[in-house]
């Protein structure tokens, strides 16, 4: 995963991760996949909130962000993981895993179909036999980066330090290569902005499919958004649930 996207690396911007993404449906419903088994690995697992708080007695979160690590050691519960700093393209732990997670649109990062192998090839990798794995990814036939503009994504965020704050994005996609280059941007009460640019890419359906059986990897399930629901058109999120081939 890339060290270089500063909503992630920056001490100052990390700490709005957790104000405007912490729990959810996603961690309900990997939670659920987690209950009854062994082990589980969080690859991008950021801030740490998943596994801090599953009963399961093998937890391993990686993350390239120093930042992020550092938040996820500190929570209750965090001293009981085994956290590792590193990228999930490269990763080789020696070990397998009952269950294997990329949720936060983390597998997003990866721009290139390349970098994409090499991730999926991690998942498979770690897999136990019997094992299974999720993430998500935006579904690009809903075309989200369209409401990432400034005149429709302001919003207020509660930050436990700097109170109420004002935040907004802006995005550019690129149609050829499903890359969305996007901003965020948060405004705190003394009139002090922080800003941070980011890239991610909206791969389709048909093309996950072709990468994740390319990895030895079998979809068991095609869910549209984390309440179960289907994947069309009209679904927010291609999320492949399966095992290894």
């Amino acid at each position: 995963m890339p060290h270089d996207d500063p909503l992630y690396t920056d001490a100052a911007l990390v700490t709005f991760y957790d104000a405007e993404n912490e729990g959810g449906a996603d961690v309900d419903f990997c939670t659920a996949l987690a209950r009854g088994g062994g082990s589980v690995l969080d690859l991008g697992c950021g801030t740490g909130s998943f596994l801090a708080g599953l009963d399961v007695p093998r937890r391993v979160g990686v993350d390239p962000a120093a930042a992020m690590l550092d938040i996820a050691r500190a929570r209750p519960g965090g001293a009981d993981v085994e956290w590792i700093e590193a990228d999930a393209r490269r990763l080789d732990l020696g070990r397998r895993f009952d269950l294997v997670v990329m949720t936060g649109h983390a597998f997003q990062v990866f721009l290139g179909e390349d970098d994409q192998r090499a991730a999926l090839a991690t998942i498979a990798r770690h897999l136990a036999p019997g094992g299974r794995f999720i993430f998500d990814s935006r579904n690009p036939a809903c075309r989200e980066w369209e409401e990432w503009q400034p005149h429709n994504s302001r919003r207020r965020v509660s930050h436990p330090r700097h109170g109420e704050v004002e935040a907004w994005n802006s995005a550019v996609h690129d149609a050829a290569t499903g890359i969305v280059t996007y901003e965020t941007f948060y405004r705190l009460a003394d009139g002090r902005e922080l800003t941070a640019a980011s890239r991610i890419r909206f791969t389709p359906r048909d093309e996950l499919a072709r990468l994740i059986a390319d990895a030895g990897l079998t979809v068991e399930r095609w869910l549209g958004d984390w309440s179960g629901g289907p994947l069309d058109d009209r679904a927010p999120e291609i999320i492949p649930l399966g095992r290894l081939g």
